[in-house]
């Protein structure tokens, strides 16, 4: 029989959480081995090499409805067809760039043209940059048609790879918790996220229809579920009941849910942030969860097979810049 790997050497040789290799295995993607002597994940040599075929396929932004095509074909015409599909998106995307870089190279020039030395004041700055975009908009510039207007296009097309960010306020809520633990801990066989679903009929949704919040640290998480305001700690003893404070957020959704996606939205909110008059508030945790999620997984699963993959939901707290 082949060696077998725990989950926590898995993740510690391929920096990948126990939860990213879980959803994984949701997805049918890989299988693992369970030892009657241990509540833990192991990976036999398949799949460790499973594993790293799905990190290559990955850093490649090859999404998981694809892997699961790639898998589950005989011959190699469906990964030349998705590797393929993606040398045209490189290439489309790289045209549209540097079409930007030319129209943006053009607005240089015309500005480079105008003579700033007497209108230093920003008033008659802003008033003269009016004047130059009136130009543009109503006339071919350079000999080159439309410019304004295929610069539209180019950044709509461009944006569409960059999440949509929202900030919501999450109002404050009971809840049910595990306290903090590792990730091995809260998805293993019985593990904590098994005990908080005991729960379910004493839980309340909070927002998308969400009842529950995974606030992360680095490496280990804490679980929280909302519940209703009649709920007694002596009804979910041994676990704690809390007092949520909620805040802001800024909100984005992923597409898949493992590492490489979360880390992508994550950076994305990031840089969205910096173009706010927020700012992060480090004294809070980040946090993710699923949309519309109830004790079946039903209505998520609803949304799994009409878009092919799990969308989560990411939060990073945030708060106003101090003056």
């Amino acid at each position: 029989m082949n060696n077998l790997v725990k989950i926590r050497d898995v993740s510690n040789k391929y920096n990948i959480t126990a939860r990213a290799l879980r959803y994984y295995e949701d997805m049918g993607l890989l299988k693992s081995i369970r030892n009657s002597d241990s509540p833990y994940r192991m990976y036999d040599d398949d799949a460790v090499r499973r594993i790293e075929q799905i990190l290559i396929l990955r850093k490649l932004n090859i999404s998981i409805k694809d892997i699961k095509r790639i898998f589950g074909a005989s011959g190699s015409d469906v990964v030349l067809e998705v590797l393929g599909k993606k040398v045209e998106n490189i290439d489309d995307e790289v045209s549209l760039l540097n079409e930007l870089k030319s129209i943006v190279l053009d607005f240089i020039e015309e500005i480079e043209k105008l003579n700033f030395s007497n209108n230093a004041d920003i008033k008659q700055l802003y008033d003269k940059a009016k004047e130059i975009e009136t130009q543009i908009v109503s006339v071919d510039y350079i000999g080159k048609p439309a410019n304004m207007n295929r610069l539209i296009e180019i950044t709509d097309k461009l944006d569409k790879k960059i999440p949509d960010v929202m900030v919501i306020r999450i109002p404050p809520f009971r809840a049910v918790t595990s306290g903090e633990q590792t990730f091995e801990d809260i998805f293993k066989e019985g593990g904590y996220m098994f005990q908080l679903w005991q729960h379910y009929p004493l839980y309340r949704p909070v927002i998308f229809d969400c009842l529950d919040f995974m606030l992360v640290n680095e490496d280990k998480a804490t679980m929280v579920c909302a519940v209703k305001d009649s709920v007694r700690k002596e009804d979910v003893s041994p676990l704690q009941l809390i007092d949520f404070p909620g805040g802001l957020y800024a909100m984005a959704v992923s597409i898949d849910e493992d590492d490489e996606s979360i880390k992508k939205v994550q950076d994305k909110i990031f840089q969205w942030v910096e173009s706010t008059n927020f700012e992060v508030d480090k004294n809070r945790s980040f946090m993710f969860n699923m949309p519309y999620l109830d004790e079946e997984n039903i209505y998520q699963k609803d949304i799994e097979k009409g878009l092919g993959y799990r969308q989560m939901q990411r939060y990073v707290p945030i708060k106003l810049k101090e003056d």
